[in-house]
C-alpha cells in the first residue's frame, strides 16, 4: 500500500473541520481526531526517544516498528466502522501486533530486577523520555476509549504499548532507577 502526497496544504481545514478516512467531515475537536492526534504526538515523542544517545541500541528497531504500528493505529481510528460490506478493505490493527508488544515486554522484563516501589519518571535521558512517551500513550488510550465504535485492537495496542514503554524506561536506567519513597519528606 503506497501513499502519495502531492500537496501538503489544502485549506480544507481552515474552518475547523477535517476529513476522516471515509471522507466524512467532522470538527477537529471530534473524539476520533483527538485520539489519533494524541497517537501522532506519541509517535513524535518516540522520535525524540530515538534521537537520545543513551537509548539502548536493542530498543531502536522495536521503537521504529512501534512508530509504524502507530501510523496503522491512526489509520484505523481515521475510518469509522460502517458495516458496509461493499466498502474497500481498511487498514486495521491486528491482534498479532498486540502479541508482538507482549513478547517484547516479556523479553525485557525478564532482564530486570523485581520492583520494590513505584518508579519515579527520570534517571537517564532515554528513560526520562520513555516515561514521557508512556504518559502520552496513556492519554492516547483514554482518548481512544471515547471514540464510538473504535477498534478494540487500538485500545489493546495502546494499553500494551504503555506497558512496554514503562519496561523500556526501566531497562534504559540499567538498574539505577529513581524509586518513590512514600512520605520521605514529611
Amino acid at each position: 500500500m503506497t501513499v502519495n502526497l502531492t500537496r501538503i496544504y489544502t485549506r480544507l481545514g481552515d474552518g475547523g473541520e477535517t476529513h476522516l478516512g471515509d471522507m466524512s467531515r467532522v470538527r477537529k475537536t471530534h473524539p476520533r481526531i483527538e485520539a489519533y492526534g494524541d497517537i501522532d504526538e506519541l509517535n513524535a515523542q518516540i522520535g525524540v526517544a530515538l534521537a537520545v544517545a543513551s537509548l539502548p541500541e536493542r530498543y531502536r528497531p522495536w521503537l521504529r516498528r512501534v512508530q509504524n504500528d502507530l501510523f496503522d493505529a491512526g489509520a484505523d481510528l481515521a475510518v469509522p466502522e460502517t458495516g458496509d460490506a461493499g466498502a474497500r478493505e481498511r487498514l486495521r490493527l491486528h491482534a498479532d501486533q498486540v502479541t508482538w508488544l507482549e513478547q517484547a515486554c516479556d523479553e525485557v522484563n525478564d532482564t530486570l530486577a523485581p520492583l520494590k516501589s513505584f518508579v519515579l519518571p527520570g534517571g537517564t535521558a532515554a528513560a526520562a523520555q520513555l516515561h514521557v512517551c508512556r504518559t502520552v500513550c496513556r492519554r492516547a488510550e483514554r482518548r481512544a476509549l471515547l471514540v464510538d465504535e473504535a477498534s478494540p485492537e487500538v485500545v489493546r495496542y495502546l494499553n500494551r504499548l504503555s506497558d512496554l514503554l514503562f519496561i523500556l524506561s526501566r531497562g534504559a536506567n540499567d538498574g539505577d532507577e529513581p524509586l518513590w519513597e512514600p512520605g520521605r519528606h514529611r
